[in-house]
């Protein structure tokens, strides 16, 4: 596990844009850092190298894609068993007492006033990066195609994934949907469609940030026993850069456009 202070680190990283790409990559659950005050939040060390900390494989993933593309990256600097970027603040998972059998004794009892510390020096920042680099790109007159960098186990409770990749989205297919069939094409991969998960979940990263306004978006996860080493990460860099660069060439990929959320209607302002 990894670990920093909050006094010299920030709980999200940036990697500007290097060139034209209209694409920005998101991660958020790029690491498995906690800060050293929490220690190992009552968990063993060997939990950290687990799912329930990170996604395994996104973040050298999201790097090289974000290389070879010449895009903006933004990643999460902190495990999600602190506190999950990808949840609302509202959401009773947020901060997790147990995750795939794993009691998380540094999280229960949680205060009132801890679990507020968590979203403002945690979460509310990392969401907050992601606004600083779309807000300049749709000022510039850019709409920015967000694609969100996810993985998963090969095996759930015993039964293992056929998938190896899987698209997930609520109810704007612009992107989803072209992403599905050209990550289909050749014939090689199994690709889930809203499986093993299902990508309408209200106030999550997609929605609260493209969703809700309209931004061209789709969340992919890959298998982690795929991108679980240097090799791997490196056959799906090469697999990916030229689908997602085809995607960003589309410019209906580009344009706000209103996609009622299958999860009900859209917070008042």
């Amino acid at each position: 596990m990894s670990k920093h202070s909050e006094a010299d680190a920030l709980p999200f990283e940036i990697i500007p844009a290097a060139g034209p790409s209209g694409i920005v990559l998101l991660a958020d659950h790029a690491t498995n850092i906690v800060p050293p005050h929490y220690g190992n939040l009552g968990l063993p060390p060997s939990a950290f190298s687990r799912h329930i900390a990170y996604d395994i494989g996104v973040e050298p993933l999201t790097r090289k894609l974000a290389a070879r593309l010449g895009c903006a990256a933004v990643f999460s600097r902190f495990s999600r068993l602190l506190i999950d970027p990808n949840r609302g603040e509202d959401d009773p998972t947020l901060i997790m007492k147990i995750s795939d059998g794993a009691i998380v004794t540094g999280n229960h009892p949680i205060s009132v006033e801890e679990w507020n510390h968590r979203i403002a020096t945690y979460h509310r920042p990392y969401h907050a990066a992601i606004e600083s680099v779309l807000e300049p790109m749709l000022e510039a007159g850019t709409v920015p195609l967000v694609l969100s960098m996810h993985s998963y186990t090969p095996v759930w409770k015993g039964v293992p994934r056929p998938w190896h990749a899987a698209v997930l989205w609520d109810s704007d297919g612009r992107a989803a949907r072209p992403l599905i069939e050209a990550l289909s094409a050749d014939g090689d991969l199994i690709v889930g469609d809203n499986e093993p998960y299902d990508g309408a979940l209200k106030g999550d990263t997609l929605y609260r940030h493209c969703l809700i306004r309209g931004m061209p978006h789709a969340l992919l996860e890959v298998r982690q026993d795929l991108i679980g080493d240097d090799p791997g990460v490196s056959a799906w860099a090469d697999r990916l850069a030229p689908i997602f660069a085809a995607l960003d060439a589309d410019p209906d990929l580009h344009v706000l456009e209103i996609h009622p959320s299958r999860t009900g209607p859209y917070p008042s302002a």
